[in-house]
């Protein structure tokens, strides 16, 4: 049974993500790790390589300007890095720049792909989404953060990156995937106040388009992080991966997690959701195997 690992990569010291972070975590798991590094404006290219693992294979890119709108040459990006893993591969891991995979989950996750590696209808593995907001002492706990979503999927050229690359799609259809005990980290939202309002800025021109600009959208220096609905504090600890980065945050942000802004309906669907575990009438994109 063989792993292998895919991301993309443009801006990523620009826009502080745990670029490095995210590939180390998942290092452990796969066989060959495929980087496709697009044309960035900063040394993004010397971060990668600077990550030593005779697993890694860095592809170049030139990103397609005309595809900014909605997010688009996210997908395309991806796409185009799925196309360089070899048939001999079972599966594909695919992890983000802000996305990172607690080593605890390492045993569970190439488990579970080995159990369901012959198994067709399987065509891939649904994680759970801590999705750390501010700082990295409380993540979302509302219905404004997706709860799932398919990070490992089968080799097969036919499943491709759908939208702006949050899921997949086979053929046009929504895959069908199997949930599994794991978790990823994502840290997009875990910035200074500048830092995550120049990152905003940049993402900007991916969905409004490159012509578009952000100043319309955008009109202070620093991001307003009491902007939320809910948040809890987090009792757990982070993968050992990020602990020089934790080390490193020069910015505190504290919040009041007894402050909550629902409407009536968000807040009877949140309080369901903490009574039951599920989350009703929620978009989903993947079908769950019984």
């Amino acid at each position: 049974m063989r792993i292998a690992g895919v991301t993309i990569a443009r801006n990523v010291i620009k826009n502080d993500y745990p670029i490095a972070e995210a590939i180390k975590s998942i290092l452990p798991v796969v066989d060959e790790m495929i980087i496709l590094a697009g044309d960035s404006e900063d040394a993004t290219n010397d971060l990668l390589q600077s990550i030593e693992s005779p697993k890694i294979k860095i592809v170049h890119s030139i990103w397609d300007k005309s595809m900014m709108y909605g997010g688009s040459v996210y997908a395309m990006e991806t796409n185009k890095a799925l196309q360089f893993i070899d048939d001999s591969y079972d599966w594909v891991f695919y992890i983000q720049a802000d996305e990172v995979v607690h080593e605890k989950y390492h045993f569970v996750i190439k488990e579970q792909c080995r159990k369901y590696k012959d198994d067709k209808s399987v065509e891939g593995l649904l994680f759970k989404y801590l999705h750390f907001y501010g700082t990295y002492d409380y993540t979302g706990d509302s219905r404004r953060w997706y709860n799932y979503e398919v990070r490992i999927i089968r080799n097969d050229k036919r499943i491709t990156s759908y939208k702006d690359a949050q899921g997949f799609r086979k053929n046009g259809k929504k895959l069908k995937v199997k949930r599994i005990e794991a978790s990823i980290y994502h840290y997009g939202w875990v910035k200074s106040p500048k830092k995550m309002q120049d990152k905003r800025k940049e993402v900007m021109h991916y969905y409004k388009g490159d012509t578009a600009g952000a100043s319309p959208f955008i009109t202070t220096d620093e991001f307003n992080f009491n902007d939320f609905d809910s948040l809890q504090k987090f009792e757990g600890n982070h993968p050992a991966v990020m602990r020089e980065r934790i080390q490193r945050r020069n910015w505190q942000v504290n919040f009041d997690v007894t402050k909550k802004n629902f409407t009536l309906k968000d807040k009877l669907l949140y309080w369901i959701e903490k009574k039951s575990g599920k989350r009703l009438f929620t978009f989903k994109n993947y079908t769950i195997l019984a």
